[in-house]
């Protein structure tokens, strides 16, 4: 799936308006609700962390939902160096503050700052999650046009899938066959007049795949906002497999008849790290039934993944399971709580990447923007201990000890590191025998050092590089005015 950025000239036509002065007056209401937001964004470079990338114009769409607040994507409004918006019937353009943003689940809240923006407005508001087959219309400002566009689909699956903007988190998502195009995002999807999704993505193969966040997900962001700060998604912080098979079952000593699946693995500070054990079968969370296949009924048309009760939890709520544990069904409760853990693997918006330089050598934090900026460069050497560090961090427990691999992922030739490729894109383990548990280590050890040599340890790697202070320090400011980091 992709989100819906904006960028390209795509003409959408309004289809069928309702014929009847009742549903006219109803989409009247609507349509003083929806609001054109138009953006100037500038984004950060992981790759050159001294440099922003150019100023990029683009549009989406959001609406009102009560006490001026505007609801939209946070893709729609990631990096933002200055936003409007504007409704349909004017033609002034009004500069917005961004309130809230949630990348975890693609939302952001916004508010008009001129009093003028709301004259003659309507608010919107929030229904159930739709039957599937039932028909909806999506509402919105797609590129190609300023008019609103109004396209008509049906509720076609629902189902945990992965928000993109993030490209870790997986909450519910509805899947409809509405005409929905980069533009569309951030706009309301409307039944029986009220709010029921967020347009924000569609599938990459197949035509007409389009995707809305229900108002489940909205809900839990507005209410984790209530007390002025987002907080942001509790994780259960295990792996699972499913107990389809009836001699695995056997094995285990499971009851007849007594569906689960049995857990795989329990990730270090998790919210069941200390709690559940690999081996147990969990059989009910908060009195839900778990299925064979992991998924619990989320209502007449649709089962999800357990997993899903656990995402309607915010931090220090109860989680409470049946487990079947050594021949006896036992009741466990924890509290759910956040994995920050899990943040290097989330793409990073709005805020400028960290480094830190020593004889032209670039030093940052594992991140997944760092992983895309590097394997974008086509600098690829020593790849493999990068991905597999990345892909194990959570899994192998190294977050327990340290904060964050430090990665040497880049040199600005100089002679004096002219002999430092053998090391790039490898973890750096110690300077001068000094452990590197995260970036803020390297830079105190680097300000703070009066050996004659920097002996820079790499994982795995026996050999040091070496680098004469003295001199690395006087290439930097040579460097700094070269490749223009001043």
């Amino acid at each position: 799936m992709q989100i819906l950025k904006s960028g390209l000239i795509v003409l959408v036509f309004s289809l069928h308006f309702p014929l009847f002065s009742e549903e006219r007056s109803d989409f009247d209401h609507v349509r003083k609700a929806v609001v054109q937001i138009k953006v100037y964004s500038q984004a950060f470079s992981a790759f050159t962390p001294w440099a922003t990338d150019g100023v990029r114009a683009s549009s989406g769409t959001g609406f009102l939902i009560g006490n001026k607040r505007i609801l939209t994507n946070a893709h729609v409004i990631s990096n933002a160096k200055y936003v409007q918006v504007q409704r349909y019937n004017q033609t002034e353009w009004y500069r917005v503050k961004i309130l809230h943003v949630a990348h975890d689940c693609d939302l952001a809240v916004l508010e008009a700052e001129d009093p003028e923006f709301y004259k003659d407005s309507t608010d919107l508001s929030l229904g159930e999650i739709p039957e599937l087959n039932s028909s909806l219309i999506v509402v919105g400002y797609p590129i190609g046009g300023n008019k609103v566009s109004v396209t008509r689909g049906i509720v076609s699956r629902k189902e945990q899938s992965k928000y993109e903007h993030s490209s870790v988190d997986s909450h519910l998502v509805l899947q409809v066959d509405a005409a929905i195009n980069p533009g569309n995002s951030g706009g309301p999807a409307i039944q029986n007049n009220k709010v029921v999704g967020v347009a924000f993505q569609v599938a990459t193969k197949g035509e007409n795949i389009g995707y809305l966040i229900p108002t489940k997900v909205i809900r839990h962001f507005l209410k984790d906002i209530e007390d002025g700060r987002y907080d942001g998604y509790v994780e259960l912080g295990i792996g699972t497999f499913n107990s389809f098979n009836t001699s695995l079952r056997k094995a285990k000593g499971i009851p007849e008849g007594l569906e689960g699946v049995f857990v795989t693995r329990i990730l270090p500070n998790g919210s069941a790290d200390g709690y559940l054990k690999e081996g147990d079968y969990l059989t009910e969370i908060d009195g839900l039934s778990i299925g064979r296949n992991g998924t619990i009924t989320l209502d007449k048309d649709a089962r999800v993944d357990f997993t899903e009760t656990v995402d309607d939890k915010y931090s220090g709520e109860p989680i409470r399971f049946k487990v079947f544990r050594n021949g006896k069904l036992i009741d466990v409760e924890f509290k759910a709580k956040r994995m920050p853990d899990f943040d290097f693997m989330r793409n990073r918006y709005d805020t400028p990447f960290d480094y830190s330089m020593i004889g032209g050598l670039l030093f940052q934090e594992m991140t997944r923007d760092l992983l895309g900026a590097w394997s974008r460069s086509g600098s690829t050497s020593g790849g493999s201990q990068f991905l597999y560090r990345y892909d194990y961090f959570i899994e192998d427990g190294i977050g327990r000890t340290k904060k964050a691999d430090v990665v040497l992922y880049r040199k600005l030739a100089h002679p004096v590191n002219s002999s430092s490729d053998y090391f790039l894109n490898l973890v750096l383990e110690s300077v001068n025998g000094e452990e590197i548990n995260s970036l803020a280590d390297l830079k105190r050890i680097l300000s703070g050092s009066k050996s004659k040599f920097l002996k820079l340890k790499f994982l795995n790697i026996d050999l040091p590089l070496i680098l004469d202070r003295d001199e690395a320090q006087k290439a930097d400011s040579q460097i700094r005015s070269t490749y223009g980091l001043e």
